[in-house]
């Protein structure tokens, strides 16, 4: 298809303009991460500088990163787990058999801000011992991540031919069957799609680790948070820890960006 002359001009300013405001913040956040706090806050920005790898030293050496990062690890894959686990047959059985009643409850519970859990959950877990705890921090997460398990799911098993289903039912199978025999295999982009987005969330969850855990169990954002403080923020610090966080999820993202597309996509087909 032969393009116009207009088509070939604007296209690429308006890709410009989309890419610019979306990647300038992480590139500023990575350069920032290897200045020195003088050279960070200098007016006019310097974007020629001396290299330093000493704010990448503070958050490895001096903030325990390898601790918190374990946490996060922890708390992000089992709470990811048991969402799996009762995320999908929940979105296939409003998927199939239309339970909408179910479906709106759960994203209510997802679109409530986290902030009106944490007082229920607080009275909660202080009275059962469980503060400072895995358990707090994995129940706690499971109510970001088991929507997004839900509503990606639930989309994407209405696309998967009924059909298929009852080809399994005919020759002797049950619909428990035919969902981990049939449907599921076919759904492995979905499920990687949701798996990838709901552990991002978990991974990067700031709120309920700084309430609801101490020193024991806090996770990889509040190794950001500690570069503050009242009389100062050590902003090279801020952005070093920043990165170092948001490096997982972006390998994590390129290494199964494929699936997430597609997952997307099919998920919003239906038919």
């Amino acid at each position: 298809m032969k393009q116009s002359p207009v088509f070939r001009i604007f296209f690429p300013i308006l890709l410009v303009l989309i890419i610019v405001p979306t990647l300038f913040p992480f590139l500023w956040m990575l350069l920032s991460s290897i200045k020195s706090q003088v050279d960070i806050i200098s007016w006019p920005p310097k974007f020629v500088f001396h290299p330093t790898m000493i704010n990448f030293y503070k958050v490895f050496r001096e903030q325990d990163f390898l601790k918190y990062l374990i946490n996060s690890s922890i708390v992000g894959v089992t709470s990811v787990a048991l969402s799996l686990l009762m995320g999908l047959p929940a979105a296939y059985s409003i998927a199939r058999f239309g339970q909408k009643r179910l479906a709106v409850f759960i994203l209510v519970a997802r679109l409530m801000p986290g902030i009106s859990f944490l007082m229920p959950w607080y009275i909660v877990f202080s009275r059962l011992g469980l503060m400072d705890s895995y358990t707090a921090l994995i129940l706690s997460h499971i109510l970001i991540t088991m929507p997004i398990v839900v509503w990606v799911m639930s989309s994407y098993f209405e696309g998967v031919p009924r059909e298929l289903e009852e080809s399994a039912m005919i020759d002797g199978a049950t619909q428990q069957l035919a969902f981990l025999r049939i449907v599921l295999p076919l759904s492995v982009p979905g499920v990687v799609t949701a798996t990838t987005l709901s552990f991002i969330f978990s991974w990067n969850n700031f709120m309920f680790s700084q309430v609801l855990s101490m020193e024991k169990t806090r996770t990889l954002p509040i190794a950001v948070y500690n570069f503050m403080s009242y009389a100062e923020v050590d902003w090279g610090g801020v952005m070093a820890a920043a990165v170092a966080i948001m490096a997982p999820a972006i390998v994590l993202t390129m290494i199964f960006q494929k699936y997430v597309v597609k997952g997307l996509t099919m998920g919003a087909v239906k038919g």
